[in-house]
């Protein structure tokens, strides 16, 4: 029998700029030894550290939705909004103002058999909120490589993950101006994969 493989709560940080082309977003490539998802590009994120905690991000929407259809205890929005926080200034070397408003706007569970499984949420935040220099990675660790703002239509043919594909085409829907049905949630935490949204 496959060894089970326990299913961590993680958050993920879309951050968008305006450009004269369009919309951009800020994302960075893996290393090619990384056990998860090697050598793909993706937004700043990880598992959910025991001290992370930042409240005051999330409209009352937004917390309620995270939320939903979790295995008790429910994590803290505070926490996944600090992990993401987090993430963003330890493999970017940006950071966000304080209280800066996130939107949460996707939910996925990495189907199982996969050597890591995240149960992960993805905010999306503008960088005008950042403070200092957006183009200044000097003070990111060495967890993601190659950081760079890339357009939208250019971002699809980078080396991604499914899930950040689907991830990046919701992004761009919100940016554009679609309103969103609810949150999309790609619920891979039975045997049966279920698409649902969180209204």
């Amino acid at each position: 029998m496959a060894e089970l493989v326990a299913v961590r709560s993680a958050a993920s940080l879309i951050l968008w700029r305006q450009a004269p082309g369009g919309p951009q977003v800020l994302m960075g490539q893996r290393g090619s030894a990384a056990a998860f998802m090697p050598s793909k590009y993706v937004f700043p994120g990880g598992a959910v550290d025991p001290g992370d905690h930042s409240a005051g991000h999330l409209a009352p929407d937004c917390q309620t939705r995270l939320v939903q259809h979790c295995a008790p205890p429910a994590p803290d929005p505070a926490a996944l909004c600090g992990c993401a926080l987090r993430e963003l200034v330890e493999e970017t070397g940006l950071t966000l103002a304080p209280a800066t408003p996130l939107a949460f706007i996707f939910r996925a569970i990495t189907p199982a058999g996969a050597p890591r499984r995240f149960d992960a949420r993805f905010f999306l935040a503008p960088a005008a909120q950042l403070v200092g220099d957006p183009d200044d990675f000097a003070a990111a660790t060495d967890e993601l490589s190659h950081l760079h703002w890339i357009g939208l239509t250019e971002a699809r043919h980078l080396d991604l993950p499914f899930i950040t594909e689907v991830v990046l085409a919701e992004a761009a829907a919100l940016l554009s101006g679609h309103p969103q049905p609810g949150v999309p949630f790609f619920d891979n935490s039975g045997p049966t994969p279920i698409f649902r949204r969180l209204t």
